[in-house]
């Protein structure tokens, strides 16, 4: 009896962890996107030229991901045909040289909370384009379909809180009485316009390359692969639009002082490497407007963050909006949430009823169990694994 209460127990924590993997794999993708955009603001601010930091970022991501590439996909990468290697190409054009240099540039006429703010256009416009494409299914008829656009309507109106409407500063101890001159001399040089004209186009490509990312693995379904050739193609169109774009000017490939080298590496292999990776994996279970859909955490981390280290003030906006971000993100992995469809439940009484029968196989590395449905009786017809 105590054995098949450990198994059903045991059971339910795999379970568990299951449905939780995506959810805490998209979760620490935003906090790694976060940590970047204070590092790379850091950066930008020291001169480093951002036609540049694509082209190193992308160039150390591939050096990372290739050789677990070759080696862990050795067995089940597909053949490249002309057409995967041509969607190879858009991709590493959309997000690795035009989205990034524009959310990079972005960044330099405004700052690092602004722009996180601005990039939160993302789940919609990724939400508007897979239904578009119809990989996204709407049924206003019913409640997890309009959760699902309330909820990104929602999120957007939270980012465009943060960024329009200041308020009062929310004195931190660790902010209080700390001298507003650098914070002004900083604004001065801003030209918030022009660096949000900048970030909303790169959320264009940006949108446009999950889509595509997602539409290209089902025809190419190895993920380290797949990252691998998106950091190389970025890699090498990178190069060519920084010597377009920089010509006769050598002193921008220079990494003279420490933090843009831990730009370069923390770009390159968290948030190029392992994060196309991890996204992939994620898309291939819950589809782009899922990964997208949690964007809004990455600006909440900044907006804290900030205040430490790049010694941006916090606002009554900023916590308001934050709040909204939070309360559309629920409605949104709500209706998520509903689209997946139940998987098979086997009823506590079997694993007990097989475990005191002493009907158990230790030889077998997996659980196989067919359910059939007679009338509204639901059995199990077989069983193979370790009990």
């Amino acid at each position: 009896m105590e054995g098949g209460m450990l198994i059903s127990s045991h059971q339910s924590l795999c379970r568990l962890f299951h449905k939780a993997k995506p959810f805490l794999a998209v979760v620490l993708l935003q906090v790694g996107v976060a940590g970047l955009a204070i590092i790379t603001k850091l950066a930008l601010d020291q001169g480093l030229s951002h036609y540049t930091l694509t082209v190193y970022r992308h160039g150390i991501a591939t050096a990372v991901i290739f050789p677990f590439a070759i080696i862990l996909e050795r067995k089940v990468r597909p053949q490249m045909t002309k057409f995967i290697f041509a969607k190879i190409l858009l991709l590493g054009l959309l997000e690795p040289v035009i989205d990034q240099n524009l959310y990079y540039a972005g960044m330099k006429y405004t700052s690092a909370t602004f722009t996180t703010a601005m990039s939160n256009l993302l789940p919609a416009l990724t939400f508007l384009m897979a239904f578009i494409l119809r990989m996204e299914k709407v049924n206003i008829r019913r409640i997890r379909s309009i959760a699902k656009v309330v909820g990104t309507l929602v999120t957007v109106g939270g980012a465009m809180l943060m960024t329009l409407i200041k308020g009062a500063i929310i004195e931190l101890p660790w902010t209080e009485g700390r001298s507003q001159d650098g914070t002004e001399a900083t604004a001065f040089h801003q030209q918030p316009v022009k660096g949000a004209l900048m970030i909303t186009a790169g959320c264009f490509c940006w949108a446009g390359f999950v889509i595509l990312q997602a539409i290209t693995l089902k025809t190419y379904p190895a993920e380290l692969s797949l990252t691998a050739w998106i950091c190389m193609m970025g890699t090498i169109e990178g190069t060519l639009v920084t010597l377009a774009m920089e010509w006769g000017n050598t002193a921008v490939w220079s990494l003279n002082c420490n933090i843009k080298v831990v730009a370069a590496l923390y770009s390159g292999i968290i948030c190029s490497g392992i994060a196309y990776y991890v996204q992939g994996l994620i898309m291939k279970e819950r589809g782009p407007v899922f990964v997208t859909a949690f964007s809004p955490l990455s600006m909440v981390i900044v907006a804290i963050l900030s205040t430490f280290i790049l010694s941006e003030q916090l606002c009554v906006g900023s916590l308001v909006g934050a709040t909204v971000i939070v309360i559309g993100l629920y409605l949104v992995v709500w209706g998520k949430s509903k689209d997946q469809k139940p998987a098979a439940v086997i009823p506590d009484e079997i694993p007990m009823a097989i475990a005191s029968n002493g009907e158990k196989n230790h030889e077998h590395d997996s659980v196989t169990i067919v359910l059939e449905k007679t009338g509204s009786v639901t059995t199990a017809l077989t069983e193979n694994g370790m009990l």
